[in-house]
C-alpha cells in the first residue's frame, strides 16, 4: 500500500500537472470504485483543480465548487500520467480523468478492487475522511507520547492504526523499528523513556530519509515503480537476506494478510518471534534463537 513518502511523491508529480487545469470528466472502467452518490461524480466535470492534499494514505484533489475528489489507493491501486485522452487498460484499469494537460490513470492489480473514489462538499465532508492520527512529520516527542499512550497495542499494530499516526503502513513501520532497534512485538505502554525518544527520532528519519530518496529517484517524471519492497530497504520484504547493520539473517512474523520483518540481533536481543501459524504447528520444537535455527536448518536439510 503506497504510504506517506509515497502519496507526497504523487502529489508532487500531480501538482505542475494538474493545479489550475480543468478535471474535463472521468472515464469509469468500474462502476465499483465510486463510492459515494451526493453530490454525483458529475458534479465534478469542468470544475477546476484548486490545490492537492494528502489525507492519511488518501490523494485529496480540492476542486472549485466546495468539492473534494478523494482518491485512497489500498494496496494494489496505482496511478499513471498519460497523454489525454489515453484509453483505459482493459485488465487492471479502474478510471481515467481527463484534465488539460493529460490524463490520470488509475489501476489495482488485485481482483478484490478495494481502491475507492468518494467526491464530498466542503470541509465538513472531508473531515469525514481523517482518522485522527498524528502528523508524525511535525511531531514533538510529548505529541508522539501521547498518541501512542492512547491505545495498548504492539508498537507494530500503533504505528500502522491511522486512529493513532497518519500514513503510516507495513513497509516504512517495519524499517522504523529496525532503525529504532525495537521489537515488533514491544507493547506500547512498556517503551522506557530512552526507547520512546529512540522510536520518535527514528519514525521522523526514516519518513523523511525515503521521502527524499524517492523524490531524488522520480525527479520530474511520474512515480511509476510505487511499490511496497524497495532495493535499501533494511528488513522489510528481505526475510533470509542479512541485516545491513549486523548481517543476521532478517526473519518475519505473520499475522492474517500483514507481515512484520525484523532482525533478530538487532532488535530483539537474538530471540525469534514466534509466527502464529508456525509456532502453533512446531510448538515445543519452535526454536528459540538465530542458533537453534541454525541447527534446525543444518540438521534437517
Amino acid at each position: 500500500m503506497p504510504e506517506l513518502p509515497d502519496i507526497l511523491v504523487y502529489l508532487d508529480a500531480l501538482a505542475p500537472r494538474i493545479v489550475g487545469t480543468t478535471l474535463e470528466r472521468a472515464r469509469l472502467a468500474s462502476p465499483f470504485l465510486v463510492r459515494s452518490v451526493d453530490p454525483p461524480l458529475t458534479h465534478a466535470f469542468g470544475t477546476k483543480v484548486l490545490g492537492l492534499r494528502r489525507l492519511g494514505k488518501r490523494i485529496v484533489l480540492e476542486l472549485s465548487g466546495d468539492l473534494f475528489l478523494v482518491i485512497h489507493l489500498m494496496i494494489a491501486g496505482r496511478l499513471r500520467w498519460k497523454e489525454k485522452g489515453a484509453k483505459v487498460p482493459g485488465k487492471l484499469g479502474l478510471a481515467a480523468f481527463d484534465f488539460t494537460r493529460g490524463t490520470l490513470i488509475l489501476t489495482e492489480a488485485s481482483t478484490r478492487k478495494r481502491a475507492s473514489l468518494h467526491l464530498v462538499r466542503g470541509e465538513a465532508g472531508l473531515a469525514a475522511f481523517d482518522m485522527g492520527g498524528l502528523e508524525v512529520l511535525d511531531s514533538t516527542i510529548d505529541e508522539f507520547r501521547d498518541a501512542l499512550a492512547r491505545e495498548r497495542h504492539t508498537i507494530k499494530r500503533s504505528l500502522t492504526d491511522p486512529r493513532l499516526f497518519s500514513g503510516i503502513g507495513n513497509a516504512y513501520s517495519d524499517e522504523i523499528l529496525h532503525r529504532a532497534n525495537l521489537s515488533p512485538v514491544t507493547m506500547s505502554d512498556r517503551l522506557t523513556e530512552q526507547e520512546l525518544t529512540r522510536l520518535h527520532d527514528a519514525t521522523i528519519a526514516t519518513l523523511r530519509d525515503w521521502t527524499r530518496r524517492l523524490r531524488e529517484e522520480t525527479g520530474d517524471a511520474f512515480p511509476e515503480k510505487v511499490t511496497a519492497f524497495r532495493e535499501g530497504m533494511a528488513v522489510h520484504g528481505r526475510y533470509r537476506e542479512p541485516c545491513p547493520v549486523c548481517g543476521s539473517p532478517v526473519q518475519r512474523i505473520v499475522h492474517a494478510e500483514n507481515e512484520s520483518n525484523y532482525c533478530p540481533t538487532c532488535q530483539t536481543g537474538g530471540k525469534l518471534l514466534a509466527d502464529r501459524s508456525l509456532s502453533k504447528v512446531l510448538k515445543a520444537d519452535w526454536p528459540k534463537t538465530l542458533e537453534e535455527l541454525d541447527e534446525r536448518l543444518n540438521r534437517d536439510g
